[in-house]
């Protein structure tokens, strides 16, 4: 008698939540969303008081200027409409550059459940943390509790690969590169951050990329060139390194589109460029605004944090690393494989903790591009 064979990509399902709009969810929190530094203490204090609410504190929202400030705003209108995100609560302060009820209009425009109060506004930090924590109460109390049947076609796969070493590029690339090419099969989405690994082999970056997305790439190319590579262990590329491996990581599959940071992704199926560097809490909220509702990320050192909005699955070829840190790391790669990897993406989508999740280990940043104040 043969032995069963797994389920391939398309026949795996999992119980998300349906949004509104169609997509699916793995997570089903409430975002209370600081509009400005000088707020993110408060949001923290809300998002502490109620089951189920998640805050994202950060350094933005004031005296940033030009392309800074709209990407950050483009950054928060796109990640309270990741589908992870039920319902978002903005706090802000009064008399920062992007306003708390511009960010609330913005959303409700958009059809995202929100409420909206200001530390100002409201009369200072005490009512503000009263009030901010029952308007997010209110919105969690009105999430869906019916969970919907949905498969990994359905799925927005975010890919991040840092600190470069062998074992990355050689055990930990090549497995994530599988799965992310069977949800691929499957109908999916893969979205990729760590731009320095596309400009440090821009011939390669070019043959692989296909359509209307070859002049975002050159522009986005042209944007960094110059640039010294952040991804720790990338270094100077080998002038003979094949165009194998440089797009190991994602399976060899072709660039559809070419994201800006903090847009969301705009193809049904396929992979796409996030313009995120590798610094791993910069991708990952590039790739949560690109609306990516996990992420891969394969790592040789073993960063332990996770993100906010996303459940994040960390996966190392590096047996010093699994032996260190067994219980945070999700997928020894030296001992899986790609079917491995995708039951636990299937788990993880199911509502099961990573491991950061379950260390409550999260990690929140948004890259810049110009000057502030």
């Amino acid at each position: 008698m043969s032995a069963p064979t797994a389920p391939t990509a398309a026949e795996r399902t999992f119980q998300g939540v349906r949004r509104s709009d169609g997509a699916i969810g793995v997570r089903d929190n409430v975002l209370v969303l600081p509009s400005v530094i000088c707020s993110h203490i408060v949001a923290d204090r809300i998002a502490a008081n109620v089951e189920g609410a998640v805050s994202t504190p950060h350094d933005h929202g004031c005296a940033q200027l030009g392309a800074d400030n709209d990407q950050t705003w483009r950054t928060f209108l796109s990640l309270a409409a990741n589908p992870n995100v039920a319902g978002t609560v903005v706090v802000g302060l009064g008399c920062e550059e992007i306003q708390s009820e511009d960010v609330a209009e913005a959303l409700q425009s958009r059809g995202v459940p929100v409420r909206e109060l200001s530390i100002q506004g409201v009369g200072g930090t005490d009512e503000c943390v009263r009030r901010g924590v029952e308007f997010a109460s209110e919105l969690a109390a009105a999430r869906s509790d019916e969970a919907a049947t949905a498969g990994l076609g359905e799925l927005t796969l975010g890919l991040l690969s840092s600190h470069l070493d062998a074992t990355t590029r050689e055990v930990a690339d090549p497995l994530v590169g599988e799965v992310a090419r069977a949800v691929v099969d499957a109908g999916g989405r893969v979205v990729v951050a760590g731009n320095e690994r596309v400009t440090a082999h821009p011939a390669a970056a070019r043959a692989a990329t296909v359509g209307d997305a070859r002049d975002p790439l050159a522009a986005l190319l042209d944007r960094h060139e110059g640039h010294p590579p952040r991804a720790r262990g990338l270094g100077r590329p080998p002038p003979d390194r094949s165009l194998g491996d440089s797009t190991r990581s994602r399976g060899g599959l072709d660039v559809s589109a070419v994201v800006p940071y903090g847009d969301p992704v705009g193809i049904d199926e396929g992979l796409a460029l996030v313009d995120a560097p590798s610094r791993f809490a910069e991708a990952t909220t590039g790739l949560a605004a690109a609306g990516a509702n996990v992420v891969l990320h394969a790592t040789g050192d073993g960063v332990l944090t996770g993100h906010p909005l996303v459940p994040v699955v960390k996966v190392t070829g590096d047996e010093g690393t699994v032996a260190a840190l067994p219980n945070d790391i999700d997928v020894d790669a030296t001992a899986a494989d790609a079917d491995d990897v995708l039951d636990r993406l299937v788990d993880v989508a199911n509502g099961r903790e990573c491991c950061a999740e379950a260390h409550g280990l999260t990690e929140f940043a948004i890259t810049r591009v110009g000057p502030s104040m």
